[in-house]
C-alpha cells in the first residue's frame, strides 16, 4: 500500500470520527438546551417536559414493572409486520414480474391501494381481525406491503434488457432467469426496501395501537395525552426513537452481511 493511499485512508477515518463527534455533540447540545430552557422556564415544562422528567417517567415505568411489557409488545408487532411485509411484498412482486397479464391487471389496483389512506380502513380491520395484536399487525402490514410490491417490481422490471435477451438466447427458463439474474441484480433494491419498511412498520404499528391496543408505546402515547401527562408522552416518543434507530441499525448490519456474500 502506497503512502498516498495510507494518507487518504487516514483522512477518510478522520472525517468519519469528526462527523460522529459532531453528531454526538449535537445530541448532547439539544438535550442540554432543552433541560436548561425548561428549568429557566423559557419554555413551559408542563407542555414540553424536560430530559430529567423524561428519565424520571421511564424510571417510574420500570419500577412499576410495565416498561418492558409495553416495549416488548410494540417491538414484537413491528418486527412481525416488517418481516411479513417484506416477504409477502417481494413474493407478489415476483408473481407480477413472472406473469405479464397478472401485472397489467393488478397495476391500477396497486396504485389505488397505495393512494388509499390506510387509517380509513381501521374500523374494518378491527371488525375483521378483532381488537388485538392481529389488527395492529394487519394495519402495519397494509401500510408497508404495497410500497414493497411497487419498489421490488420496479427493480425487477428495470433489469438490463441485454442480459435478459442473452439468457433467453441460451434457453434459460423463467426460474433460472429469476434466480441467476433478476434477484441478484435487485439486492440493492431489497436493501432500500428494508430500510423504508423499518419506518413504515413503526408508523403502522403505532397507528394500530392508537386504535385498539391496551399495551405498547402507542397506547402510552394516547394514555399520556388523555390525562395530560406530557412527561409520559415525551418519554414514549424518545423510547420509540431509540427502538426505531436500533432496528434501522440492525438492517444496516444485515446490509453489510448481504453485500459481503452477494
Amino acid at each position: 500500500m502506497s503512502e498516498e493511499h495510507k494518507k487518504y485512508l487516514k483522512k477518510l477515518k478522520r472525517k468519519r470520527i469528526i462527523v460522529r463527534a459532531l453528531q454526538i455533540f449535537a445530541l448532547i447540545l439539544f438535550f442540554g438546551l432543552w433541560e436548561l430552557f425548561a428549568r429557566l422556564e423559557v419554555i413551559d415544562p408542563f407542555l414540553t417536559s424536560s430530559p430529567s422528567r423524561v428519565v424520571k417517567s421511564i424510571a417510574n415505568l420500570y419500577e412499576s414493572g410495565i416498561l418492558f411489557k409495553h416495549l416488548g409488545a410494540t417491538l414484537l408487532e413491528t418486527v412481525i409486520s416488517f418481516l411479513l411485509s417484506t416477504v409477502i411484498g417481494t413474493a407478489i412482486a415476483i408473481i407480477l414480474w413472472w406473469n405479464e397479464t397478472a401485472r397489467r391487471v393488478a397495476e391500477p389496483y396497486i396504485v389505488v391501494l397505495n393512494a388509499l389512506p390506510k387509517i380509513a380502513l381501521g374500523p374494518l380491520i378491527i371488525i375483521w381481525a378483532g381488537a388485538g395484536k392481529t389488527a395492529i399487525i394487519v394495519m402495519a402490514l397494509l401500510i408497508s406491503v404495497i410500497i414493497t410490491i411497487i419498489s421490488m417490481l420496479a427493480g425487477f422490471m428495470s433489469v438490463d434488457k441485454g442480459k435478459l435477451q442473452l439468457l433467453k438466447s441460451m434457453r434459460a427458463t423463467k426460474f433460472q432467469t429469476l434466480y441467476k439474474l433478476v434477484l441478484p441484480a435487485n439486492i440493492p433494491t431489497l436493501i432500500s426496501v428494508l430500510k423504508i419498511n423499518v419506518g413504515l412498520s413503526w408508523v403502522g404499528t403505532i397507528m394500530g395501537e392508537y386504535l385498539v391496543s391496551r399495551e405498547g408505546i402507542g397506547y402510552l402515547l394516547v394514555y399520556g395525552s388523555q390525562i395530560f401527562r406530557l412527561d409520559l408522552v415525551m418519554a414514549s416518543t424518545i423510547m420509540l426513537c431509540v427502538l426505531a434507530t436500533a432496528m434501522y441499525l440492525a438492517v444496516a448490519v444485515a446490509e453489510k452481511i448481504i453485500k459481503k456474500y452477494f
